[in-house]
């Protein structure tokens, strides 16, 4: 009997001994879940124009997506994915790939992009440059967008895609513009190819 306390402290120490090297593994493998799933504080590295890793904020005065679409490859269209729950209150903006370009994008700057906007409420598509019929990029000054991409699209450098989760109150509010309809929240997806 005593032979067999003494074998069962031994297997319950050794238990003992596995389960706090699993804890201090999984302790470890929770703080590189919890870096990954926290988009501000990891970076995209961009490796020819694609990136695999998850979205860094854009700026710190801007917040992350809280759950940013696939990264897909440059150049060509994404997958908007719609997270889940209510939509922000306020601009949104992930870098789903970092560009390489030496200059950033400014509020004054014309842009030249391919894009696809999808409405929050419905997950559907209103609007992409990928099917405009040529499936070209298309050019124009941020200073004449609606707010949310011109504040959104700061910083950005070429070579990058961007997502921008935008308010009503940065896109077409209460009034909406067909075919978005009043109040919505917008989720673009942007590929930067030229600042000028």
């Amino acid at each position: 009997m005593h032979r067999l306390r003494t074998l069962a402290l031994l297997v319950v120490a050794m238990s003992a001994i596995g389960l706090a090297s699993c804890s201090s593994s999984s302790s470890s493998s929770t703080t590189t879940t919890s870096t990954t799933a926290a988009p501000s504080t990891t970076t995209t590295v961009a490796n020819g124009g694609a990136g695999t890793t998850a979205p860094s904020s854009t700026t710190s005065s801007i917040p992350p997506v809280s759950e940013p679409s696939p990264a897909g490859t440059f150049g060509t269209k994404p997958t908007v994915v719609v997270p889940n729950g209510a939509p922000p209150t306020v601009l949104q903006s992930s870098d789903l790939i970092v560009g390489k370009g030496a200059n950033t994008v400014t509020a004054s700057d014309t842009v030249t992009v391919q894009y696809v906007g999808v409405a929050w409420s419905t997950g559907k598509q209103f609007d992409a440059s990928w099917d405009d019929g040529n499936g070209q990029p298309v050019s124009f000054p941020l200073d004449e967008v609606i707010p949310g991409w011109t504040q959104g699209m700061v910083g950005m450098k070429v070579g990058g895609r961007r997502e921008l989760v935008i308010p009503p109150s940065l896109a077409y509010g209460a009034q909406g513009k067909a075919p978005i309809g009043p109040n919505e929240t917008l989720i673009f997806i942007v590929d930067l190819y030229k600042i000028s």
